[in-house]
């Protein structure tokens, strides 16, 4: 099969060409940049320069493939609202040139603020006010002749070279002094690992049906007070609660109680995570080698 993969360069991205590249596909990965592209094609597949905004380009690498896996998102929260908008013009272009044609479209989106307070399920509807509408955007093409599938990520997906919201905690505590949790700590994050997640969007490509929403969760809720004390160890820091400001842009997220189960995933895709938990690949300590984190990519 041949498959196009934007993101091809990001963290989830380039474990879903690694885990396609093994099973055989031929894969196809968008890259911004000459050296991005270059790292594709180290990975064993095709580079296609372009980015988010190429809409033609998006539409021409869709219509010559087999499948679609878009991962790729603009993480710049000072302007979300224009990043959400890009991905929607991005997802409906990809949708377009499958139109009729029966090949899967499997989009990343999310686990965050499905079900506050309880373990989200794969049967739980995203949320209205969110201007990030990645799922609804893709399941719009399922009663138009394409396999629509939606792919959720939980807050944590992590690993070596992660550069999200548990790295930018991490820099937050080196910075300040404090490994911190707002509140008491005791809401929940759920988590998967990259190889684990990148596993289910192969999954998905094979066998999930048109309208499909999966979970790609193997934790399903790591207390944000457990993560600052792990942080803390590491650090030889004090861990204490502290407001939601302390974390700047990062303080909103760890507000919240985010747990999310797989159990209908596991049970539809016989997908099991095998990779380490969030907590253990923290105590691993190559969270701790990294000075800095990169600009969060998609």
């Amino acid at each position: 099969m041949k498959v196009f993969v934007t993101g091809a360069t990001g963290f989830v991205g380039s474990a879903v060409v690694d885990e396609l590249v093994a099973a055989g596909h031929e894969v196809v990965g968008l890259a911004r940049s000459a050296d991005g592209a270059a790292a594709v094609i180290a990975a064993g597949a095709q580079a296609r320069r372009g980015d988010l905004a190429d809409l033609d380009g998006l539409r021409e690498a869709a219509a010559a493939a087999d499948a679609v896996v878009h991962t790729a998102f603009v993480h710049d929260f000072s302007a979300f609202a224009a990043s959400a908008e890009t991905d929607r013009r991005a997802i409906e272009a990809l949708g377009e040139a499958l139109v009729g044609s029966d090949r899967p479209l499997v989009v990343s989106a999310g686990t965050a603020g499905l079900a506050p307070g309880r373990l989200a399920t794969e049967d739980d509807a995203p949320g209205e006010g969110s201007p990030r509408v990645s799922e609804q955007t893709a399941l719009a093409f399922a009663d138009r002749g394409v396999r629509a599938i939606a792919l959720r990520l939980p807050p944590s997906v992590h690993g070596e070279g992660d550069h999200g919201f548990v790295p930018r905690a991490i820099e937050i505590a080196r910075e300040t002094g404090v490994a911190g949790h707002p509140g008491d700590g005791a809401q929940r994050w759920a988590s998967v690992h990259r190889r684990d997640a990148a596993r289910l969007y192969r999954l998905a490509l094979g066998s999930a049906p048109a309208g499909s929403v999966l979970h790609a969760v193997a934790d399903e809720g790591v207390p944000v007070r457990e993560i600052a004390e792990v942080v803390a160890r590491h650090l030889d820091l004090p861990v204490q609660g502290v407001p939601t400001e302390h974390f700047g842009w990062l303080g909103m997220f760890l507000a919240m109680d985010m747990a999310a189960s797989s159990a209908l995933t596991r049970k539809r895709f016989a997908w099991a995570p095998t990779e380490i938990g969030l907590l253990a690949d923290l105590e691993a300590g190559h969270y701790f080698r990294e000075t800095a984190t990169s600009a969060m990519r998609g």
